[in-house]
């Protein structure tokens, strides 16, 4: 069976049928069709005879991959071998693995002979949390009032910034000391921070530990240099695509820069307007040199997705944003647009939840009027618990299909998660991890389909005693008619299943959560039966359990640790989950989405409808607060010990909010929607650069 047929420009298929051994640099705005040639290409290489084990994919983060993914499983493509598909930290675990014993006495690990420990970020975190703990009890951070969770979180990235851009973990804090203007109390927080990232790395060192950093590192100074690990690698991959090269870190070009002329073809894929993972390293200016690499090099201009008016929106609200130092990105004279399709709320809403009313009006109407749920996104620069909460709840009154992505979002902060690991501590009271009545009610909430606060209170008031739950049978026949003995039966069986796991031998923490799922909560009458959605959170928890199971299990168990109580007492310390690709893609398709701009961004998919909320928010452009990190002090482009001014913080900001507007209208079909209130959801008044830029654009278009 064929591959079904895509529609491609002339110039896209010039691209796709350049000669096996062309090196091709593919430049252009989101919603060129990058990707598509990308994909195509590969299959032009699997056509012409190229076997696809020697066809080597990197994207900067694993959800990119999807639509090529989607293509090697397609009926029609060549049988024979696998197109590896990696990101760059991938490839760094995967040679470390291959070629420990050739580097291990080189890099001080106490024990070179043992085989290392991969850590996953909460993993890392784990450690992190384990050893910084202690010390603020000493008065390390007592400045600060961030969540423990967001510090230990930020000292790891600092260590992955420094692998990422290529200078020694230990300056780390003179970096950022250097560049700070402030209160001279912040110098303190960077010599803390560095202490912390010092600790963490002598610890890793001393076990044999190897996090992203780690790893990283030691692909790069020592293995990438050994002859025998780069023939490999030469002679193991003999093609390369390299997708959304902008958002990768500035190790790729150090890598590529010295890999590409030894391949028999490449090509590299760069989008004008991205760098939204700057945060995480991302460093576009300094892998846009790999062009001089390539001998072809083309560019796309044509936008497949939004339509002209969208266009033009985003366009002069890039040249309403742009610094007086910078070259607009077109001089293109404005026509003068009488329909244009960009919506706001009315100008009398005050308060965000009326906001949001207006959001779920529309939404329906929308609806109502033939476009799908999968066709509407709603974007807002953070997504908090309570507006996911309120705007989920407010569409699901109205019937319509809905999911949400963070994926910063705590494991302590899923219900399902919540449910899972409150269980987890009543089967094993041993731990001595007695939780709160008020967390068992809710724990029943979830796990009992149907069950409501109130009656879940009072079972819980009754038969919750000292860590334990008692027998529903022992409850007063009238409390148990008001209870129902439906549910009671659910609560009796969910009960004597808890109970009957301590009478065998002691149950690792992920086979225990994955029995109860299906022996129990996947069962008609309980709260995960035909909940996709719990069944997801309920998989990834499951799996990082295991990943946690596989980095610390040995080194828990000497020091006699109890592998389940210390996870639990991790997630309760905030610990941010790490990305599972189901998290990303076994959703519904066809419901709306409600994101951060900027994971939408990164999800890399258009839409015909977006909604913007509360345009007037500060949080679309001012960059995210973090005390003990800098993404742009600790980049290749910072002149080490300059001081970062609020000039520098201003043009910044402008920059990536011109990168956002662009990518977002970019990505939109048919029209945008701008949720206004005057007031935030914090109860102040909206003064944000985004709506004051809006305001002057839509003067220049209409």
């Amino acid at each position: 069976m064929a591959l079904a047929p895509i529609y491609l420009t002339p110039e896209q298929n010039s691209i796709i049928q350049q000669p096996v051994n062309a090196h091709i640099f593919l430049e252009g705005p989101a919603g060129t069709g990058k990707t598509t040639v990308g994909v195509e290409r590969i299959l032009y290489l699997l056509m012409n005879g190229i076997p696809a084990n020697k066809i080597l994919l990197i994207v900067p983060q694993r959800t990119l991959a999807t639509p090529y993914y989607q293509m090697l499983r397609s009926p029609g493509v060549p049988p024979g071998g696998t197109v590896n598909i990696l990101t760059i930290g991938g490839l760094a675990k995967r040679m470390v693995d291959l070629f420990w014993p050739m580097i291990a006495d080189h890099i001080n690990f106490a024990n070179p002979n043992k085989l290392p420990t991969f850590l996953t970020l909460e993993g890392a975190q784990y450690y992190m949390a384990h050893l910084v703990r202690p010390l603020f009890a000493e008065g390390l951070f007592d400045s600060l009032t961030i969540d423990r969770n967001r510090i230990y979180s930020q000292i790891l990235d600092n260590l992955n910034k420094a692998a990422a851009v290529g200078f020694p973990h230990t300056e780390i804090g003179r970096r950022l000391q250097t560049a700070w203007v402030g209160e001279p109390a912040q110098a303190r927080i960077y010599e803390d921070a560095q202490y912390c990232a010092n600790l963490f790395r002598d610890f890793c060192l001393e076990h044999n530990l190897l996090d992203y950093s780690l790893q990283l590192e030691i692909f790069r100074k020592h293995l990438w240099s050994l002859p025998i690990c780069h023939d490999y690698l030469i002679n193991e991959h003999r093609h390369l695509v390299l997708d959304n090269l902008e958002e990768d870190i500035p190790v790729t070009f150090d890598l590529l820069n010295d890999w590409l002329p030894d391949l028999d073809s490449s090509m590299l894929i760069f989008d004008q307007d991205g760098g939204y993972r700057q945060f995480l390293s991302a460093d576009p200016k300094t892998n846009y040199a790999l062009r001089d690499n390539c001998n072809v090099h083309a560019n796309l201009s044509e936008n497949f997705i939004a339509s002209e008016k969208i266009l033009a929106f985003g366009e002069t609200l890039f040249i309403v944003l742009n610094p007086p130092d910078k070259k607009a990105i077109s001089t293109k004279e404005q026509s003068n647009f009488t329909n244009l399709p960009v919506f706001h709320s009315p100008l009398e809403i005050k308060y965000y939840p009326e906001m949001l009313d207006w959001v779920a009006e529309e939404i329906t109407a929308l609806i109502d009027s033939g476009y799908l749920p999968g066709d509407i996104v709603v974007l807002a620069p953070y997504l908090s618990d309570s507006l996911r909460y309120s705007l989920v709840s407010r569409l699901e009154q109205f019937r319509i299909p809905v999911r949400s992505h963070r994926p910063s979002r705590a494991l302590r902060e899923e219900p399902a998660s919540q449910c899972l690991l409150t269980l987890a501590m009543l089967a094993n009271p041993q731990w001595g991890l007695h939780p709160p009545k008020s967390e068992v009610a809710h724990a029943l909430i979830q796990a009992l389909d149907g069950f409501d606060i109130v009656r879940s209170q009072l079972l819980v008031n009754i038969v919750y005693q000292k860590g334990e739950l008692c027998s529903f049978s022992q409850i007063k026949p009238e409390i148990q008619e008001r209870i129902t003995y439906i549910f009671g039966g659910r609560f009796e069986k969910l009960r004597d299943w808890l109970y009957s796991t301590k009478e065998g031998s002691p149950e690792q923490l992920d086979h225990f959560l994955s029995r109860l799922f299906g022996e129990v909560l996947s069962q008609p009458g309980f709260g995960f039966h035909a909940n996709y959605n719990a069944a997801s959170v309920a998989a990834n928890l499951v799996e990082s359990i295991k990943k946690f199971r596989w980095a610390t299990g040995d080194l828990l168990s000497e020091d006699g640790f109890e592998l389940g109580k210390e996870y639990i007492e991790m997630v309760q310390d905030g610990v941010i989950a790490a990305q599972y690709l189901g998290s990303w893609s076994d959703q519904p398709e066809d419901a709306v989405y409600i994101a951060p701009a900027y994971t939408f961004l990164v999800s890399n998919r258009p839409v015909d409808i977006q909604f913007w909320l509360d345009v007037g928010s500060r949080g679309w452009y001012e960059r995210l607060y973090q005390p003990l990190t800098h993404p742009h002090v600790l980049s290749r482009h910072w002149i080490d010990g300059t001081p970062w001014t609020d000039t520098e913080e201003y043009t910044t900001n402008l920059v990536a909010l011109q990168r956002l507007v662009l990518g977002l209208t970019r990505r939109c079909r048919q029209a945008i929607y701008l949720g206004l209130s005057s007031v935030n959801e914090q109860g102040y008044e909206n003064k944000g650069e985004l709506l004051r830029c809006i305001d002057r654009a839509l003067s220049l278009l209409i």
